[in-house]
């Protein structure tokens, strides 16, 4: 029997909480792509909790009043955004889960971290583009005239990808630092 040392029980919590990360971070990706779909066919129930229902309140129009091809192509032309946050997020599922192996300054965990970076630049680009495509996909069936755009690239845009650009940074550094250690284990 193993007598436990403050290091063990520091390695124990990280794996355990790296283990519930990954739970949690894919019940976010099923759950933010299933909230998507809801939210277009239950719009009185779901609507104020996803952005791109809120866009077509803000439109004034009712997405129960959308004929079902209409409905279906606004789902997918919102989720495509999503799709690019959800490979993220299952790439980030998968770092965890090198941390819960103690695989911390493995070359695999650092590729993970680059490719959420990479994810989350994608979701913001991707969600600009498919604003305008959205916003005219709900309002062709208006008399001319009265069909919208609407383009929008503000600071939250800029934050986040500032911090994807952050995120694909440490990840290149943690690969390095990968290389290095794997240099210094040839040594020893």
């Amino acid at each position: 029997m193993t007598a436990s040392t403050p290091q063990n029980l520091k390695q124990d919590r990280i794996a355990r909480t790296s283990q519930h990360m990954a739970g949690i971070t894919m019940l976010m990706l099923v759950g933010m792509l299933a909230l998507n779909v809801f939210s277009w066919i239950f719009p009185e129930k779901f609507s104020s909790l996803a952005e791109f229902t809120r866009s077509a309140t803000s439109l004034d129009i009712d997405p129960a009043s959308l004929p079902h091809w209409q409905l279906a192509g606004i789902m997918v032309i919102t989720s495509i955004p999503l799709l690019a946050l959800a490979y993220g997020l299952f790439q980030l599922r998968a770092l965890f889960q090198r941390y819960a192996q103690g695989e911390y300054f493995s070359p695999l965990a650092a590729i993970h971290l680059g490719r959420v970076g990479y994810s989350v630049a994608w979701w913001v680009l991707l969600g600009v583009l498919c604003q305008p495509l959205s916003s005219a996909w709900l309002t062709m069936m208006r008399p001319v005239g009265h069909r919208l755009i609407n383009v929008a690239f503000g600071s939250n845009e800029v934050v986040c990808l500032f911090m994807a650009a952050s995120i694909t940074v440490i990840a290149r550094i943690l690969q390095r630092a990968s290389e290095v250690d794997a240099e210094n284990r040839q040594f020893v």
